[in-house]
């Protein structure tokens, strides 16, 4: 029989009377159950659900509302008129690559800026910024130095750049500690002190607002810098911030820009990926963002910021296939060590009757054990932190599940680590080797105190319930393509269909993926829905389903399935039961 294996969560109804009137008001014969969707999501009315569906440039905020800008662009303005050396700063992510990206080309080929950039190295430097990189900044004369999604509580290396004649602005939008750095200039939302109207902005997209400041001051030209907002989608996807406000108005339009006239680097790596306009979020996500990312995991990200930085096709052909090669790297390496997880976990009692995952072995490869964490937290549902050897320490990544607070568990096991950071649901840690047993006795039994009693399941939101047959290629096409792009905090809906029913017998696809034919009409209209990694846990009750012709419940969002210029939309599986 088949089980649901989520917490099916249903979006309340909207307001008939609400959703009555939104049609009145739209004066058109518009879908049922888009107008639903648009109340549901608080657009109920024509205004604002035009506003949100089309945004303009006028929707970004004056970025002289950030606290520090009016600092922040007087030094980069003394900074050009004599000449200073510039260095930019970033992390190691798609965050900061694409951030150092747009802020280096911005400032060296629109502003003939004497300018270069720093990445540290994960695994010798680490996360933030390093010492080694304001030794470097004063070993080679840089005078002004601004950070991109990091510097938020670089403290130390902020006091050493002002003892050696460095000035510091810091571009971060990470939570602030209890006093800031003491920059020339300090750039970020989330200070307690700054009034900016949006809150979750991207590194890049701070770097983003310091050019636009730049430019406003100066009376400059916006178009240069709109033509690199692609680079700006990609952080705006990899880092999963909430697309909404103004995080949307520039993923919009970056959007439209990798989808008509990306830069080289990024439509390079869309050619090989085969994804074409119009480019959505998850396009990124899954098949930008990785490759991006393994050039800082395997080796070192300054492969990913000459991709980025490519001028031509050529040069980012040359660039990305270095890129590319250490991704699927990555992909075996990741993979190999999902599979050595699961067998410790297979073979250890104490965890199969834990309330959370801890797994350590020496030879793992650090830049992996984030990754691997999430899947493994996916796995069993459980709070899970994977761990490896690094310079002596032990290391490693922490996920969380909801309702547990994995940061503030770590708080409580401070005195034994050496270091850690993060947030809510995912976090890094670093401890000594014989503090090991301690920290997981003490760290099971916080969560065993934290976390309900038995067997947890994840949620999966339900938008609502929609009957098969009012689903079709324009539906999904002029109504719900306007709602994109998708996103944290403006999920692509999932519908739930009931009463259906298989017509053919469940078909596995490449061992591990499924897909069936439904329909909810005897003779009605079938549908292709596909279900990825799924086979283990639904292949059984589907067949029993399909011979004995039983009703099942299926969540679902739509996707299209393009082959050879044949579009058909098609149900992407996320949970079924009886």
């Amino acid at each position: 029989m088949l089980q649901a294996k989520k917490n099916w969560i249903y979006v309340p109804e909207p307001n008939p009377q609400a959703v009555s009137a939104l049609g009145e008001e739209f004066q058109a014969n518009i879908n049922p159950y888009f107008l639903r969707l648009l109340v549901s999501r608080n657009l109920k009315t024509v205004s604002a659900a035009k506003t949100f569906m089309v945004p303009t440039w006028e929707q970004l905020y004056d970025p002289f509302l950030m606290k520090d800008m009016d600092k922040a662009v007087a030094r980069l303005n003394q900074a050009l008129e004599f000449g200073e050396k510039i260095l930019i700063y970033g992390d190691y992510d798609v965050d900061g690559t694409t951030s150092v990206a747009l802020v280096y080309s911005y400032l060296t080929l629109e502003l003939g800026a004497d300018c270069d950039y720093y990445i540290p190295d994960r695994y010798a430097e680490g996360y933030g910024v390093s010492q080694a990189g304001v030794q470097y900044a004063a070993d080679n004369g840089y005078t002004l130095i601004i950070s991109l999604d990091c510097g938020i509580k670089a403290h130390e290396r902020v006091l050493w750049c002002n003892e050696n004649g460095i000035d510091f602005i810091v571009c971060d939008h990470h939570l602030p500690e209890a006093t800031l750095p003491e920059a020339y200039a300090v750039l970020d939302p989330k200070r307690k002190d700054c009034a900016y109207p949006f809150k979750e902005l991207t590194g890049c997209g701070v770097g983003f607002k310091l050019l636009q400041g730049f430019i406003q001051e100066n009376d400059l030209d916006m178009e240069p810098l709109m033509d690199r907002i692609d680079l700006l989608a990609a952080s705006i996807a990899a880092d999963m911030v909430p697309i909404i406000d103004e995080n949307r108005v520039l993923a919009y339009f970056g959007l439209q820009k990798l989808g008509t006239n990306p830069s080289p680097g990024l439509g390079y790596l869309l050619q090989k990926a085969g994804k074409k306009a119009p480019i959505q979020i998850s396009d990124i996500v899954f098949s930008i963002s990785p490759i991006i990312n393994a050039a800082g995991r395997m080796d070192h990200a300054h492969g990913a910021v000459k991709l980025l930085l490519a001028v031509d096709e050529t040069e980012a052909g040359m660039m990305a296939e270095a890129v590319i090669q250490q991704n699927l790297d990555r992909r075996v390496v990741e993979k190999e060590i999902v599979q050595q997880a699961l067998q410790l976990f297979e073979g250890n009692d104490f965890l199969q009757n834990a309330n959370s995952t801890i797994l350590f072995q020496p030879g793992w490869h650090k830049g992996v054990v984030g990754i691997v964490a999430s899947k493994i937290q996916e796995f069993y549902y459980r709070p899970t932190i994977i761990l490896t050897e690094s310079h002596g320490q032990v290391v490693g990544s922490a996920r969380s599940v909801k309702g547990f607070d994995i940061h503030h568990a770590l708080e409580q096991c401070a005195d034994l680590l050496t270091q850690f950071g993060g947030h809510t649901h995912a976090a890094g840690l670093h401890l000594k080797k014989e503090d090991l047993p301690a920290f997981i006795e003490r760290f099971e039994g916080l969560v065993k105190a934290g976390t309900p009693e038995g067997e947890q399941k994840a949620d999966l939101t339900v938008d609502m319930e929609i009957p098969l047959q009012a689903l079709s290629l324009p539906f999904y096409d002029k109504m719900l393509c306007r709602l994109s792009p998708y996103g944290p905090a403006n999920m692509l809906p999932n519908f739930l269909s009931s009463s259906v029913y298989l017509c053919k017998a469940p078909l596995i696809m490449k061992e591990e993926h499924l897909k069936i034919v439904i329909s909810d009409q005897p003779n009605g209209l079938a549908w292709e829905a596909v279900g990825f990694g799924i086979r283990a846990d639904y292949y059984e009750g589907l067949v029993d389903a399909y011979e004995k012709q039983l009703p099942v419940k299926i969540v679902y969002h739509l996707d299209i399935n393009e082959f050879r210029g044949d579009r058909k939309l098609q149900l992407r599986i996320l949970d079924m039961a009886q």
